[in-house]
Parts: C-alpha cells; sequence; structure tokens
C-alpha cells in the first residue's frame, strides 16, 4: 500500500509535458471543473463499459468516431491507487476518440462497448514509452491508440 501511495503522489506531482495541462482531483466535483475549464461546459465523459473481452481475441463492431471523427482535444482521468477516490487527470491535445463495440469473434455477439483514443501527435513523448518499444517506432513518426480502460474516463465536447 505504502508504494502505491507512493507512485500516485508522484505521478500527481510530476510537471507536465509541454503542451498539457495536468491534475489530481479526489471529487467528481473536481474533475468536472477541470475538465470544463479546458473544454468548456458542453462535455460528456465516456469511459469502456467493462473488462469483458480484456483477456481473449475480440473482433470490432460499430465504430463511431466523436466529434465526426475530427481531431479535437480530451481530457482523460485516470483512477490511482490510494486509500481514497484520487484520479490524475490531463488534457489530451490532438487526438481522435472512438467509441467501438466489440464482438465475440465467434459468436458475433456484442460482450462490450469499448472508448479509443488515439494520440495523433506523439513528437514530445518519450522515446522510452511504452508503445514505441512495443511498436519498434520513436516519438513523432506514428500515432499512438490505445483503449480507455473501465474506471477511467475521457471527457470529449459532446456531439
Amino acid at each position: 500500500m505504502e508504494m502505491m501511495m507512493a507512485d500516485a503522489l508522484e505521478e500527481c506531482e510530476w510537471a507536465p509535458n509541454a503542451g498539457k495541462t495536468k491534475r489530481c482531483v479526489g471529487s467528481i466535483e473536481d474533475m468536472i471543473h477541470f475538465a470544463t475549464s479546458l473544454l468548456g461546459r458542453n462535455i460528456t465523459a465516456r469511459s469502456t463499459e467493462s473488462t469483458a473481452g480484456s483477456s481473449h481475441e475480440v473482433m470490432l463492431g460499430t465504430v463511431k468516431g466523436i466529434n465526426s471523427r475530427r481531431v479535437t482535444k480530451s481530457v482523460s482521468c485516470h483512477q490511482m491507487l490510494f486509500p481514497f477516490l484520487l484520479y490524475y487527470c490531463h488534457s489530451v491535445p490532438k487526438v481522435r476518440v472512438y467509441e467501438v463495440d466489440l464482438l465475440d469473434p465467434k459468436t458475433k455477439v456484442k460482450i462490450n462497448h469499448g472508448v479509443a483514443i488515439c494520440h495523433r501527435d506523439t513528437s514530445a513523448w518519450s522515446a522510452t514509452h511504452w508503445a514505441f518499444l512495443a511498436l519498434g517506432s520513436q516519438p513523432g513518426l506514428i500515432e499512438v491508440c490505445h483503449w480507455i480502460f473501465e474506471n477511467d474516463l475521457t471527457w470529449t465536447i459532446a456531439d
């Protein structure tokens, strides 16, 4: 528990990367205030519904691009391991956000509804970021897309 708390505090105290704003919040009210301060008042929160499908292959069903698939900005909030509710929230410039139905590849039955975010500009990211190590690339050469985990939120301007 001590190590998890130290990791959460370290994450909250790091200075943000260039062009980003971040804040650790302990209430939904603080989270909404942070998101609206960066995106305006016409926003909505999105999250992946559950962990269903995370332990095996899935097939993509319907894909909906948020804000007409335009490059936009969002605020992502990640739940931190701490003795009380704590979220690490940060602005995410130059992204595309998608809602996706995840299907069982054999039966084609919907098993989850996921949210994915694609980072269009990775030029300020560390060369040792896990995405570049996994994909064999470097900052600024590729976009990086990933799922938003259950219990994490991505705030976007409402469609």
